[in-house]
């Protein structure tokens, strides 16, 4: 389970890689500090050097708003600046002109003028690049309980899922006992810290995409869904 993340962050990506069913947690408060509407894109050359990727948004009800109902400021000036950053960042990829294709239905997104659309937009279309096989549900749409871990647990249950995936900052505070009651194991996804993953957790996947392509990415990711002895064969 992930918000909709606008270009995710490899570590995201991954981890909805490894997992058979991504629930969107598209009807949780929008947060601005978050990447539901922001990526950080890292220089194809120095992945140190970094800069931010916004979409300008408004938010109808303030902080209260939910993910699904925050707006795009201006769709088609949002849609033609982040076009061209991305573009300006890895055109000189060897892999830019499958990326730039598979993009496409990103910026189709923006015409719906709402942020979450383009972030899981985005996100589907580096899975597909990946040739990730899963489904995609909205939590929106599935019976659920409020309390935190309860949700969590309630909505994977709704699913049909018996496993479900937590990453490791989830794992701090998630309560196990929701999930023994619905007789769901939670299992803790880890990745590693070298190689392409040194930035993993601060920049969009898109700067792997663009050094490995997609075959060669999707090779590290699925090393990822064996035993954690695979994790080095990952990095």
């Amino acid at each position: 389970m992930h918000q909709p993340n606008l270009f995710p962050r490899l570590t995201t990506l991954a981890k909805l890689f490894a997992a058979d069913t991504w629930i969107v947690l598209d009807d949780v408060q929008f947060t601005r500090r978050d990447y539901q509407h922001r990526t950080r894109l890292a220089a194809l050359a120095d992945p140190d050097r970094t800069r931010w990727l916004s979409i300008p948004t408004h938010l109808p009800r303030g902080r209260q708003t939910a993910i699904q109902d925050a707006l795009i400021a201006d769709p088609v000036l949002a849609r033609r600046r982040t076009e061209a950053v991305i573009r300006q960042e890895y055109r000189t990829s060897p892999h830019w002109s499958v990326l730039q294709q598979a993009l496409e239905p990103v910026w189709a997104a923006f015409d719906t003028g709402r942020t979450a659309a383009v972030a899981e937009t985005s996100t589907r279309v580096l899975l597909d690049l990946l040739g990730w096989n899963g489904r995609v549900l909205a939590a929106s749409g599935l019976p659920a309980r409020p309390e935190r871990s309860q949700r969590l647990a309630d909505l994977t249950a709704a699913a049909g899922a018996a496993t479900y995936l937590c990453g490791t900052g989830g794992m701090t505070y998630l309560d196990l006992a929701p999930f023994t009651a619905c007789g769901i194991t939670v299992a803790p996804f880890l990745s590693p810290t070298t190689g392409i993953w040194t930035p993993a957790r601060r920049v969009t996947a898109l700067w792997a995409l663009a050094h490995l392509g997609p075959d060669g990415l999707a090779a590290r990711l699925q090393a990822l869904t064996g035993s954690p002895d695979s994790l080095e064969a990952a990095a």
